[in-house]
């Protein structure tokens, strides 16, 4: 994988400051309990006309939660990383070439988007039945297995999720809003969760002490662990998570508010033109993406409720 760049301390800290009192503040204004309430699907007349109104401004607010490989803020103080570079390209098709950052953690990029503080999520989300009910999503762009972030030598022998079943006292550090802390609660384990804003602060949990491993998709973590190549960490081989005999799909894809269906299928044609091409592997091979995490996976499969 080549190495992705990232951005200088104080300029980085400056974008990030500014781009995350915006979209905080706004959702404080707006209140986090309407923002997340759920909403008509059918609320924009015949699919929403946002698609029209950036191709008119040739801009279009991209929210994102700074998590490399997925989006994140390059040396440049550039959006980048695999989500944002597919939709940028998939953008430029659509006649929208202006790219605006909106910085938010992980957990309140779904408020955010439905509060109107950006058009599009573009953060490699999981598209799982529950989002579904509070947004809609393009087909996947991926599909990747998660892994286990552990100090080096595994001392808690961790490999799957029947393993921390085993450990009383392990602490297991997620992401605020991911789906690892999802999977944790069906499994009646949420008492092992230690939350984390963000993956630079999960990484500095385990580091520290305060948490005996960091659960996110493989992808995730090999990129982290390859900015960090000093700290006395390591990887496990990924898996595919199993609940209640049912394989979890890590598939991630783009999130748009309901209603506006017009603007998802035209990004979900040129997606699919991406597909057929090969461009999409092309796009996001630089940020460790591979063959294997390609999938035909659609979003309607993914946001059905378990049987």
């Amino acid at each position: 994988m080549s190495e992705v760049p990232s951005v200088s301390p104080s300029s980085r800290r400056q974008f990030l400051r500014a781009a995350g009192v915006t979209v905080a503040g706004a959702l404080g204004a707006v209140g986090l309990t309407t923002a997340c309430s759920r909403i008509d699907l059918t609320a924009a007349e015949g699919g929403g006309d946002l698609l029209e109104r950036l191709r008119v401004t040739g801009q279009v607010k991209v929210g994102f939660a700074n998590e490399a490989p997925y989006g994140f803020i390059n040396r440049d103080g550039e959006l980048t990383g695999e989500a944002p570079e597919v939709a940028k390209e998939i953008f430029r098709r659509l006649g929208v070439d202006d790219f605006v950052p909106a910085l938010s953690d992980f957990g309140s990029l779904i408020p955010g988007l439905r509060a109107g503080l950006f058009d599009v999520i573009a953060a490699g989300m999981y598209i799982t039945p529950p989002r579904c009910e509070q947004i809609i999503f393009s087909d996947p762009d991926y599909n990747a297995p998660e892994a286990f972030l552990v100090p080096r030598g595994n001392p808690r022998g961790l490999r799957t999720l029947d393993d921390l079943r085993a450990q009383p006292g392990l602490r297991v550090g997620v992401l605020l809003g991911a789906v690892e802390s999802g999977y944790l609660d069906k499994l009646g384990l949420s008492d092992l969760a230690v939350t984390f804003p963000d993956q630079a602060s999960g990484i500095d949990g385990v580091l520290a002490g305060r948490a005996d491993t960091l659960f996110l998709t493989a992808i995730s973590l090999r990129d982290a662990l390859g900015r960090r190549p000093d700290a006395p960490l390591e990887v496990t081989e990924p898996f595919v998570p199993v609940i209640d005999g049912v394989e979890q799909y890590g598939a991630g894809g783009y999130g748009f508010r309901p209603g506006e269906t017009r603007l998802r299928d035209a990004f979900n044609a040129e997606l699919h033109e991406l597909k057929r091409s090969s461009r999409l592997l092309e796009i996001v091979r630089p940020f460790g993406f591979t063959e294997a995490e390609m999938t035909d996976l659609t979003a309607d499969q993914l946001c059905r409720p378990a049987a």
